[in-house]
């Protein structure tokens, strides 16, 4: 009985720890109805999709093997070899050094972005709605947020000649986070109508990671000790950044919880994350849960695995699997299970597209049961089908591999970024309320999506300047280039506006 309890097979009616999970879900009438439903009704369709597709990848990889054209990696007595990818950077780089950025202060920025897109005016108030009539005074409150300043010394060292009062009154009554998401989203949409955006992408891959933000106090005490971080407590910023360097969504989580039930969080909490068709993530963010979820809303998930040589792939009934394969291919999916979970699958998937359901709530909730419930292991099943399909795809495509290396690439310059900005109290977060901790990360990813825009909108001034001159810009080239420099940022000293 505990162990029926603890996987959901049985369940106790109103109960906080052991509710249905299936009560969490919307009916199975309403979830037919919901628009634009990912998969189909009849797991028959969605079974005989992925069997043509398993079987054109093996058919794909098995030839490749037979003619030893296999890019970049290889199979060796079951094992998948992956090489690591050369550094490719093309010549001529050093002419679009930052050196050629004019230098700028922090508040000349966020004056500029303010007057280009009119940021200020998604801060509202909270219970009137009508703009923030101090614009400068706003714009305090998301600088000294974003480097880590408090008010009251922001308003000690800048010329507005505001009294930290008036900065404390415009932070609680117009910058929530409802505020900020709305400021994030403007930003985001704007940026990504700037010429030189387009260069980087259509704004159809993205990547995430976390970012680990050290936070006062003893890390014995707050039980957050673990093998990667020691005794050093903190928070774990996790973000969602566009092939457009767009950082379009943010969540924060404890600094020992495992990322991957994050993921779908930041795809389908706004429109930019909508949007994606591709979604790279480390091995931190790799479950075969994820796996499944991805592909049932209609995302490629593509994660960088490692150690990849111990991974044993699953086949399908009525998928063929050639000699040389068979030690590589050794398990197989219960396509019966499956069939029987359909109905609360398309709930879930309803569920999680409707926002009725967190995903990350979800996905944590299904995969703690020491004892999983047929949902769970249904969707299993789903995501080792699905890890198997992007195995064969990644070991047959260079360009998959480049472009997962290159989006991971985009998250780390986004971690420097903010290291370099939020310098003030030595980087550590003071906070002690979650609901603070996360709007003080808002606040870091709002001004680093602003210098990202101020950026890239002089950047592409001064590549229209070279071409008026006669210099051709490869795309390529183009492609290599980042907003993400802050050399040419005076972020330190008085603050004029």
């Amino acid at each position: 009985m505990r162990d029926n309890l603890r996987s959901r097979d049985l369940w106790v009616s109103d109960s906080g720890t052991y509710q249905d999970t299936r009560q969490q879900l919307l009916s199975l009438e309403t979830a037919k109805q919901t628009l634009s439903l990912p998969i189909p009704l009849e797991p028959q369709t969605w079974i005989k999709s992925r069997q043509e597709l398993l079987a054109q990848q093996i058919k794909q990889v098995n030839q490749m093997i037979r003619h030893n054209s296999l890019p970049n990696s290889g199979i060796e007595n079951g094992k998948i070899r992956v090489n690591r990818l050369d550094r490719q950077i093309p010549e001529g780089m050093d002419q679009f050094s930052y050196k050629q950025m004019p230098d700028v202060s922090i508040t000349e920025i966020l004056r500029e972005v303010n007057e280009d897109i009119g940021l200020t005016d998604s801060f509202t108030h909270i219970h009137s709605g009508s703009p923030c009539a101090d614009e400068i005074g706003l714009l305090n409150v998301l600088l000294a947020g974003g480097i880590n300043m408090g008010l009251k010394k922001m308003a000690s060292c800048n010329s507005s000649n505001i009294s930290p009062w008036s900065l404390m009154r415009i932070s609680n009554w117009h910058v929530t986070s409802e505020t900020m998401t709305d400021a994030l989203a403007v930003v985001i949409e704007k940026h990504k109508d700037l010429p030189l955006a387009s260069a980087w992408g259509d704004g159809t891959s993205s990547s995430s990671d976390g970012q680990f933000m050290i936070s006062g106090g003893s890390g014995e005490a707050m039980n957050v000790v673990n093998a990667k971080y020691g005794l050093v407590p903190g928070i774990k910023a996790y973000t969602h950044v566009s092939d457009q360097y767009g950082p379009f969504a943010l969540k924060t989580i404890p600094a020992t919880a495992h990322e991957a039930p994050y993921i779908l969080d930041g795809l389908t909490m706004n429109d930019a994350g909508k949007r994606i068709k591709e979604h790279y993530a480390d091995t931190g963010g790799f479950t075969d849960h994820v796996f499944a979820m991805c592909a049932l809303l209609g995302y490629q998930f593509s994660p960088k695995l490692r150690n990849i040589s111990s991974l044993k792939l699953s086949g399908m009934d009525g998928v063929s699997v050639p000699k040389v394969m068979k030690e590589l291919i050794s398990a197989r999916a219960n396509i019966t299970r499956i069939e029987k979970q359909w109905p609360d699958i398309i709930r879930l998937i309803a569920s999680v597209m409707t926002h009725k359901v967190v995903p990350s709530d979800i996905l944590r909730q299904l995969a703690s049961f020491p004892r999983q419930n047929e949902l769970a292991i249904a969707l299993r099943e789903i995501g080792r089908i699905e890890r198997t399909i992007f195995i064969l795809k990644w070991v047959s495509s260079m360009a998959m591999q480049r472009r997962t290396q290159m989006g991971l690439n985009k998250g780390e310059a986004h971690h420097a970024l903010k290291r370099a900005l939020s310098f003030n109290r030595r980087g550590e977060i003071t906070d002690r309320f979650s609901e603070n901790q996360h709007l003080r990360m808002m606040h870091l990813n709002l001004l680093a999506a602003i210098i990202i825009y101020w950026n890239t909108k002089h950047l592409g001034r001064i590549i229209q300047a070279m071409q008026r001159q006669g210099i051709e810009i490869a795309p390529e080239k183009l492609a290599h280039l980042s907003p993400l420099g802050w050399e040419h940022i005076i972020l330190t000293g008085f603050y004029e506006w």
